[in-house]
């Protein structure tokens, strides 16, 4: 979904867990094939900002003790996306906007889910699962950032790898891991935690329920005259490149 728009070319990103899912996929997971107990503690803490993402994956699959991987198959297999997800792909494809999703969940059980929903052409940036010679689960985290060690998977430098001044940027998310990426970003589409970070740091944004809405007010943008980028991102990203 890579090409250009003549008027306006729009880079769209997007969480996946709670955002394209409609459960936290992750979570659910060891809460399932974990210890229940455990994997909610350690969820917690790292709702707290108590622990970073490594440290929660590393022990989350620490709480999975007899895996099955025909079990842990048929329960991803369970799950459905969004139905209106599609609607935002096709949207995408017809205007040749690039869209890209990242998370800061685990490869294996996003990409299964997508090859279940026969979505296979948009590029996904995460953390990866290896399941080890004493068939544990290990956690890997390609996509650090050397500074910051909050998130596996460094959104903003997605963001920032695959975008130019030219773009307008645009975020679609949920949860704690998006707080930094969509600060990044013109446009915001916020719910839940995401939304919550937006009003007390008076960021603006878009809420949405679904990709419908999202499809509905990206139309209304690419199709103003004159659109404004939203100053306080240009300021963030600015300041990443100065740095870096």
């Amino acid at each position: 979904m890579i090409g250009n728009n003549l008027h306006k070319n729009f880079k769209i990103f997007v969480d996946f867990d709670g955002t394209i899912s409609p459960v936290d996929v992750g979570e659910e997971i060891f809460l399932k094939f974990g210890d229940k107990i455990e994997a909610q503690n350690i969820i917690e803490r790292w709702i707290n900002k108590e622990i970073n993402s490594y440290t929660s994956w590393n022990l989350l699959c620490e709480t999975i003790k007899n895996f099955n991987q025909t079990d842990f198959d048929d329960f991803i297999d369970s799950i459905k996306l969004e139905p209106s997800f599609k609607n935002l792909i096709n949207f995408c494809s017809e205007n040749n906007f690039d869209l890209c999703i990242l998370s800061d969940g685990l490869d294996y059980y996003i990409k299964r889910i997508l090859t279940n929903e026969n979505i296979f052409d948009i590029p996904v940036f995460s953390n990866q699962i290896l399941i080890d010679n004493e068939n544990k689960l290990r956690p890997i985290f390609p996509f650090t950032d050397e500074e910051c060690k909050r998130c596996g998977n460094c959104k903003r430098n997605h963001i920032l790898n695959f975008s130019d001044d030219s773009d307008y940027t645009v975020y679609i998310g949920d949860g704690n891991s998006d707080t930094c990426p969509a600060q990044h970003c013109d446009f915001i589409f916020a719910k839940k935690s995401l939304l919550k970070f937006c009003e007390i740091n008076r960021i603006s944004y878009y809420p949405f329920k679904n990709f419908n809405e999202v499809v509905t007010i990206l139309n209304e943008l690419k199709n103003r005259k004159r659109l404004k980028k939203r100053h306080q991102a240009e300021l963030k990203r600015r300041e990443v490149y100065i740095q870096g």
